[in-house]
């Protein structure tokens, strides 16, 4: 099936590799687990977001804008990415970010003040307004003679989530290409758009493998909201010849452990085995969380010996730096 994709920039590296996950846990429960190295899109720029931004920063330099405005956590992989691309695209950024500006400044945050963007920090209450804040930081640039752009958190929009749409149709191609049958798609859930285009995407070039988001906040109930908006908004926007609905998405809950960007120690335990195992650097936020709860469902017996399942690595390795006390090397 063809799908008629909305003007891009070409800024992830891809097609990105999808490989066999050689981690001993895995074979031992007889699941085969291929890893999509999406942290592989970019160097300073890797992760998911690469793919959502060659969509978005064209769109944005199809409107000649010169500001990006967006917003995210304090260690925001997302918001690093942005400010990146946009400097290597001679545009400026503000960023709005949750948290208190902390001592030490590290991890993707140091990037960002790296490449010069503006950082705006907010309260977990103003949070709650943070659309609002960047229209008015937009409407400000405006008053200054700047033409801004404004993203939304995590590039989570219809604009953005086709981002993933166009990634499965490229690991549709190397399933086919490796003779995998894909049961399941694994991604983490942290704004809802990676998840999104991978169910519309799979509707199109994968209908028989599932995907499921393991959530790193919120819930079932609000992600099961989130996602199916940004569905049909992708399907009012960009007709697809297919549909995708609520009954498309599936969450395996639970593991959002002690909160968004909190870690337990048996999670960065894992990561730190899964390294030390295989060379793959896994993180904090997202795809760490993501692959405890895969594990965990593997213990559970939610997954079958000889299901094959693709895992997205969505990068942020950056994300790892300010947690650096919190590991535990023997």
């Amino acid at each position: 099936m063809s799908f008629t994709y909305p003007p891009s920039i070409s800024l992830a590296r891809i097609p990105t590799p999808l490989e066999l996950f050689e981690y001993e846990p895995l074979k031992e429960a007889g699941i085969k687990v291929y890893i999509k190295r999406d942290d592989l899109t970019e160097c300073a720029a890797s992760g998911n977001k690469a793919r959502k931004l060659d969509f978005l920063l064209a769109d944005a330099l199809g409107k000649k804008a010169d500001t990006v405005i967006t917003c995210g956590g304090v260690q925001s992989n997302h918001a690093r990415a942005t400010a990146l691309y946009c400097a290597r695209l001679r545009m400026e950024t503000i960023l709005v970010l949750r948290g208190e500006e902390p001592a030490e400044i590290d991890g993707n945050l140091f990037l960002d003040r790296l490449v010069g963007s503006q950082i705006r920090y907010i309260t977990r209450s103003e949070w709650q307004d943070r659309d609002r804040i960047m229209e008015e930081i937009g409407e400000q640039c405006r008053k200054d003679g700047r033409h801004p752009y404004i993203i939304p958190e995590g590039a989570s929009n219809a604009l953005g989530s086709i981002g993933y749409v166009k990634a499965v149709e490229e690991m549709a191609e190397q399933c086919r290409a490796q003779q995998i049958k894909a049961d399941y798609i694994i991604n983490a859930t942290g704004s809802g758009g990676t998840q999104a285009g991978m169910i519309l995407g799979s509707r199109l070039f994968m209908p028989y493998t599932g995907v499921m988001g393991v959530n790193v906040c919120n819930d079932e109930v609000y992600f099961r909201e989130k996602i199916s908006g940004l569905i049909g908004e992708m399907l009012e926007m960009f007709p697809a010849g297919t549909t995708a609905g609520a009954e498309d998405i599936h969450m395996l809950d639970g593991y959002v452990g002690r909160g968004y960007a909190m870690s337990r120690p048996e999670e960065l335990n894992l990561i730190h085995d899964v390294a030390r195992k295989t060379g793959v650097i896994l993180d904090p936020v997202y795809n760490g969380k993501a692959f405890y709860g895969l594990m965990e469902e593997c213990g559970k017996g939610t997954f079958q010996r000889g299901n094959n399942i693709l895992f997205l690595h969505s990068g942020g390795i950056f994300g790892l730096f300010p947690k650096k006390r919190e590991f535990t090397f023997s």
